[in-house]
């Protein structure tokens, strides 16, 4: 039997058959392309509830959403009812109605009917077949093949996702959203018979055109549906009452720059769909642009353009609102456009807290340990603070509150601002593009650039650290820092080690100091409100009023607020407390209020006695202390550097020393003693210091110690005194600072008298371009020389 079987098979006309069997058999299986549809399609994103928040007109000129697997159960009824109602149980081809097709033709001697299945319409769809005999056969082949793949429910989600529906709008998803302004799901009986009939019949749907036809098809729809049992009589009669579609509607832009900016990101990762679903809250975002438009109408009196907020969850870092900035598409003028979430600007005082974290991190300062304010040059860089005042010596808190300029770059020029810049790229900071020298210390005050994207994100990194510290047992989860999202991410396994980036306990004090920043407009009055969230929160200003910033934090949300001129244009009261710190608290009071606060993380700190005058570790001489909780970094904190033991006669008037009284006669006493420059400013503002008394006429000069110290020029100064309105050149200020009140200073530039000072030491100097030395005297002998350079240009 086998022989015979392979002798009729080697029979050269049954070889040729089978080779066209088997070359039917594989075109049969191939005849489909990979990818059925490669039409380009529009930019969608949906809120976290899959509702639309925006689209943009995909490349080709067509409104085309991508394919949807879900068919709305009325359009399948609609649609099956209408095109094939066979379709349920046809292998691909209804040979019913193409017999019935076939025979119609023939009378009629002209095409009156094609008898195409839903699935040979898929398939005409996606290879644009023009209507002919062979292109039929073609389709008919190809429409069997796509029913061995693909289930009912796919074929049926292919039609619906690439139907045409009349003008550009292609997708029963755009389709409704371009009719009726709503998702499929919420169609009507009435509504979504219509659209079932206009793929049929596409220029129906033309405004103002074929209106009677395409109601007259649609109401024919509903009465079979009503004979078929699938709607009833009332249900019916009611779908029949409402309107067929119009002119199109226009789509929801709730969130423009994040389609932009989503549009952009897709660029980069193509394999990608171009609709995605967002973390975006809906209701959130439409009610933080009605925030941002009433502002700006306020704001742009004074020529104020733009603003931009986003909300991030702390939890998982991912944006439930996203405002890029006001929408005026139709005032160019407004550069409304722009994305500001994501434009690097100056952040002036925002990174502040996360210098003060590091600092503490490292055991440099304790919360309150004092930072010299006084006036400050270093190689060329004169910082100032935004009054133009000086404390002397604030507590590093205080100066984060306040958000004081000079205490912020004496902090940094002792934390080094290379190891700061190399922090923040740990942090997520990526908009830094130059090496650090380039920023220098100026990098604390807005030097550099960042994105409110970034710069939010960093705090919500801080605020989940502190979340998860207790959470985790004391550990630290690497994960906890990443970038914020705006589309739905996979859960992150936590990957923990003992320590992190920034240590708990440096964290809680940072929003500690964050939190008694003064709110606007409410002077210290929030905190006896309940009702009132406690928020962590840092305003910014950039140079020459260009940005004004204002992040605020809570265990739950942060928030971050942009106000300025995209063009950079700076404008007067253009500062994060005036612009965007109001609309940063009014944001907030959309969120669920909670009096809830970050759990103190005990298990990363100590308990240790801190100088209650200067805020450092307690050392010797430091007689009032308080027991205080800091980080254990704080451990290696300094001791006290300002007190000291001093030696004073029987009547406290006088400082001694053993030239001029036997130590047994001697009062030994503590004192707090800030360097002469630091005291001229600090007991201005606190009146409980006691300067040191002087010496006795009659003890050694030689064991006394410097009494004054110059303010302005510093020792190495370099100085460029500017021209005057005649071209004359101007004159610098120098000033000292003495302990002893009332004595006399003598100046002396280059070895020449120049003139005397008494009580308030500040003498007007006019020195030439090059080298110089400037020599103080007192009336008591001591004496004091620095060298100086004046710039001539």
């Amino acid at each position: 039997m086998f022989q015979r079987v392979k002798q009729y098979v080697q029979k050269p006309k049954v070889i040729i058959f089978l080779a066209i069997l088997l070359a039917l058999v594989l075109w049969f299986w191939f005849c489909l392309p990979r990818q059925l549809f490669n039409s380009p399609t529009s930019y969608v994103i949906d809120d976290d509830q899959g509702q639309l928040l925006g689209a943009a007109i995909a490349p080709n000129g067509q409104w085309h959403f991508p394919y949807d697997t879900a068919v709305p159960e009325k359009f399948k009824q609609c649609i099956i009812a209408f095109e094939d109602k066979r379709f349920e149980h046809h292998p691909g081809i209804d040979m019913i109605a193409f017999s019935r097709a076939i025979k119609q033709n023939m009378h009629s001697k002209h095409v009156v009917s094609g008898g195409s299945t839903i699935t040979m319409q898929v398939i005409r769809l996606a290879t644009k077949h023009k209507r002919t005999f062979w292109n039929k056969l073609s389709e008919i082949f190809m429409a069997v093949r796509l029913e061995c793949t693909h289930s009912k429910q796919e074929v049926l989600a292919l039609y619906t996702s690439n139907a045409p529906f009349g003008t550009n709008v292609i997708g029963l998803d755009a389709a409704a959203w371009r009719y009726f302004g709503r998702s499929p799901d919420k169609l009507s009986w009435g509504e979504m018979a219509a659209m079932a009939v206009l793929p049929n019949s596409p220029s129906l749907v033309h405004p103002g055109k074929n209106r009677q036809i395409l109601l007259k098809k649609r109401n024919l729809l509903l009465d079979k549906l009503y004979r078929q049992g699938t709607i009833d009589s009332t249900t019916t009669a009611l779908a029949k009452l409402e309107p067929v579609p119009d002119r199109p509607m226009p789509l929801p832009q709730s969130a423009p720059h994040l389609l932009e900016r989503f549009k952009s990101d897709h660029k980069t990762d193509k394999t990608s769909d171009t609709r995605i679903r967002t973390t975006i809250k809906s209701n959130l975002q439409q009610q933080v642009n009605d925030i941002l438009e009433r502002h700006h109408s306020v704001l742009k009196a004074n020529d104020i353009n733009n603003i931009a907020a986003v909300i991030l969850d702390v939890e998982t870092g991912a944006a439930v609102a996203y405002a890029g900035n006001i929408s005026h598409p139709e005032d160019p003028e407004m550069e409304s456009d722009v994305d500001v979430v994501n434009a690097p600007r100056s952040p002036g005082s925002t990174l502040k807290p996360l210098l003060y974290a590091s600092m503490l991190h490292d055991g440099l300062i304790l919360p309150n340990s004092l930072i010299p304010d006084i006036p400050t040059q270093i190689a060329g860089y004169h910082p100032e603070n935004f009054d133009l005042g000086y404390d002397g010596a604030v507590p590093a808190s205080r100066a984060l509150s306040r958000s004081l300029n000079v205490p912020a770059v004496k902090m940094l020029q002792q934390f080094k601002y290379e190891r700061f810049y190399d922090f923040l790229q740990k942090a997520g900071i990526t908009t830094l593009k130059k090496p650090a020298d380039h920023y220098g210390l100026s990098l604390i005050l807005g030097g550099g650039e960042n994105t409110l994207w970034e710069l939010t994100g960093a705090y919500a990194d801080m605020a989940r650290v502190l979340n998860h510290y207790n959470k985790y047992n004391g550990k630290y989860d690497t994960a906890d820092y990443h970038s914020p999202v705006y589309a739905l991410q996979p859960a992150r396994k936590p990957q923990l080690q003992k320590a992190g980036l920034l240590d708990a306990g440096a964290i809680y004090y940072t929003f500690q100091a964050m939190e008694e920043v003064m709110r606007p407009g409410e002077e210290m009055l929030w905190q006896q409100f309940s009702s009132t969230q406690r928020i962590a929160w840092k305003t910014g200003t950039s140079f020459g009023f260009r940005d004004g910033w204002a992040i605020g934090v809570t265990p739950r949300y942060v928030v971050g607020v942009w106000v300025g001129n995209t063009d950079g244009e700076g404008r007067p009261d253009l500062t994060g407390i005036n612009t965007a710190a109001p609309i940063l608290f009014e944001i907030f009071r959309l969120l669920p209020v909670a009096r809830d606060w970050f759990d103190m993380p005990v298990g990363e700190m100590v308990k240790i006695k801190v100088c209650h005058k200067s805020g450092y570790r307690a050392g010797e001489y430091c007689e009032d202390t308080d027991e205080m909780w800091v980080p254990k970094s704080g451990l290696k904190a300094p001791a006290c550097p300002w007190h000291q033991l001093v030696h004073l006669d029987a009547s406290g008037k006088w400082q001694v020393t053993a030239d001029c009284m036997s130590p047994g006669s001697m009062v030994n006493k503590a004192w707090f003693v800030l360097p002469p420059s630091m005291e001229y400013y600090y007991k201005t503002k606190n009146y409980q210091y006691h300067v040191l008394p002087p010496f006795r006429s009659d003890c050694a000069l030689a064991e006394r110690g410097s009494p004054m110290e110059l303010i302005y020029p510093k020792d190495g100064a370099k100085v460029y005194v500017p021209l005057e309105a005649d071209g004359s050149r101007g004159r610098m200020i120098c000033n000292a600072a003495h302990r002893q009140t009332g004595i006399k200073i003598f100046w002396h530039l280059d070895d020449k008298y120049v003139g005397e000072t008494s009580d308030f030491h500040q003498i007007a100097l006019n020195p030439p371009a090059g080298k110089h030395k400037l020599t103080l005297v007192d009336g008591n002998g001591n004496n004091l020389q620095i060298n100086f350079e004046v710039l001539a240009k």
